[in-house]
């Protein structure tokens, strides 16, 4: 069995929403697009980023996420490649309604209607770890299905006001341990908190 690890960038109040460019995600009057990357030079920062796409044995992406991907990394610049290739080579899980197969970006294939069942199979198969990038509705959703086994959060000392986030607001209970953390030069915090089931709460109380 192979866990399911979701990689967010945050800003404190918990936005998710288009850390990377100006135009990555303007939906619902987003005007702070691209907040994260006056802080992406940072080498610990990058060191990070690297460590967490080597370890990913595949991703699943929601659909807007895959689109901004897809229309990226296949054509990406030669000094990305560390990120790249590793992007480009693994399979990708799709979770649309609204995209057909055959998929653009290769090794791509779309996960079907009901998504909670169709990651959960793919975390009973064998191999390398599942990994999930940006997709914040779907992250939703997989955390209600209690399906994340790790969340790794990149939190930057900022506060956008509002946006998309990765939490559902259903009242439930969800324990994550803090399981190893860093602070970059600007002060971004380097997370990441494993999910702590009731019966792994209840050994640590015994």
């Amino acid at each position: 069995m192979r866990k399911l690890i979701v990689n967010e960038f945050l800003s404190m109040d918990g936005v998710a929403q288009a850390p990377g460019g100006p135009d990555e995600d303007p939906s619902g009057g987003f005007a702070h697009g691209g907040w994260h990357m006056r802080y992406a030079q940072d080498e610990r920062g990058r060191a990070w980023v690297l460590k967490n796409i080597g370890e990913i044995g595949a991703l699943v992406l929601g659909r807007r996420t895959y689109e901004i991907f897809a229309g990226y990394w296949p054509n990406a610049p030669d000094d990305t490649a560390a990120v790249r290739e590793p992007l480009n080579r693994v399979p990708k899980y799709v979770a649309s309604t609204t995209l057909t197969e055959p998929l653009s970006w290769n090794n791509s294939t779309l996960l079907g209607p009901d998504v909670v069942s169709a990651v959960r199979a793919l975390k009973q198969e064998d191999g390398r770890d599942l990994h999930v990038i940006g997709s914040a509705r779907l992250v939703r959703g997989l955390l209600t299905g209690d399906l994340v086994d790790e969340l790794r959060l990149t939190i930057d000392p900022l506060v956008l006001g509002g946006g998309k986030r990765i939490f559902p607001e259903d009242g439930e209970l969800r324990r994550f341990r803090l399981a190893e953390h860093e602070l970059t030069s600007d002060g971004v915090m380097l997370t990441t908190y494993a999910r702590q089931r009731e019966e792994e709460a209840g050994q640590q109380a015994a």
